[in-house]
């Protein structure tokens, strides 16, 4: 729709919004700039269009006269409780979802369309709790910057391409998945001709989309538990001991025990024995919890996650 029309359409969903009498074709006419000039040929075929437009966005245009007596000539109006959405309420969980999405975003092409939404809601009362959804944010890697190109990679079912362990990767994306503070693609390695998972911060060059859109489908029975299985295919073979500031890093306690013993122990913290794997990426799970989260033991992990550290500081 070129924005000569956009606007004319625009014009005169408004003039029929304002009105409380039906409107005759006429002063429609007169009213709205954009039937100004033209021929009473060129008008009624314009106005028909432009009607059609309106009720093909789902705007109800209804039809009318202002005289019970004399209904010869129809008019036109758009009644406001017909065109308005309805009162529009939300649970609390609901809301913590989208002011999580918006942070999610927030460093994306969307930002924009994330912060105005967020505007929105705030003026229609709803209020964002920033404490909560800054902790939230930052547990699901809002800021990883592979995430934006991948996620539009797996809806559109795009190919990417991107360096991984040495390697050009050309990729077919099935999912997206969440897991011990980190994004993992799973989908199909084009180059092995096989399933794999890849490890969004282990990416060595910034994705490209590779080909256009459906270029593939996803096959039937796809295991989304896969992930799990390549991220910890042996399960717990070790114990951390951690110092966990209190009521912070509720995944770790849920898989732990307290450990009231343990020496090292800041003030405003707590002792806790977490289970995990070493052929995992506990290291990376508990870095993202920066300094609510203190390795105790053993020394090896300890190191792992100072040089983990340093390295993002780098």
């Amino acid at each position: 729709m070129s924005a000569r029309k956009s606007e004319r359409v625009l014009n005169l969903a408004i003039c029929l919004l304002m009105t409380k009498r039906y409107l005759t074709r006429e002063q429609i006419r007169e009213t709205i700039e954009g039937y100004h000039g033209l021929t009473d040929g060129a008008f009624e075929r314009t106005f028909e269009r432009d009607k059609d437009d309106l009720r093909s966005m789902g705007v109800p245009i209804e039809t009318g006269s202002n005289d019970a007596f004399f209904d010869d000539e129809l008019g036109y109006r758009i009644r406001r409780a017909d065109f308005e959405l309805p009162p529009v309420d939300f649970s609390r969980g609901e809301i913590t979802a989208l002011g999580l999405a918006s942070k999610l975003w927030e460093q994306a092409s969307l930002a924009e369309q994330a912060v105005s939404a967020v505007a929105k809601l705030r003026a229609a009362g709803f209020e964002l709790d920033a404490v909560p959804l800054a902790g939230l944010a930052l547990s699901v890697g809002a800021r990883e910057p592979a995430f934006e190109t991948v996620w539009n990679a797996a809806l559109t079912r795009t190919r990417v391409t991107f360096d991984y362990r040495g390697l050009r990767r050309v990729v077919e994306p099935w999912h997206l998945t969440y897991r011990n503070g980190a994004w993992y693609l799973q989908g199909l390695d084009a180059s092995r001709d096989a399933p794999r998972v890849f490890k969004l911060a282990r990416f060595e060059s910034t994705p490209e989309l590779d080909g256009k859109p459906g270029a593939y489908q996803v096959p039937d029975g796809v295991d989304p538990g896969m992930v799990m299985r390549w991220i910890d295919p042996a399960g717990p073979d070790a114990e951390a001991s951690l110092a966990i500031r209190g009521g912070r890093a509720p995944e770790l306690r849920r898989r732990g025990y307290p450990s009231p013993s343990a020496p090292g122990v800041p003030p405003g913290f707590e002792a806790w024995v977490v289970p995990y794997s070493t052929g995992g990426d506990f290291v990376g799970e508990i870095a993202r919890f920066a300094d609510d989260v203190l390795v105790l033991g053993p020394d090896d992990l300890r190191t792992a996650l100072i040089r983990h550290l340093e390295a993002v500081a780098r």
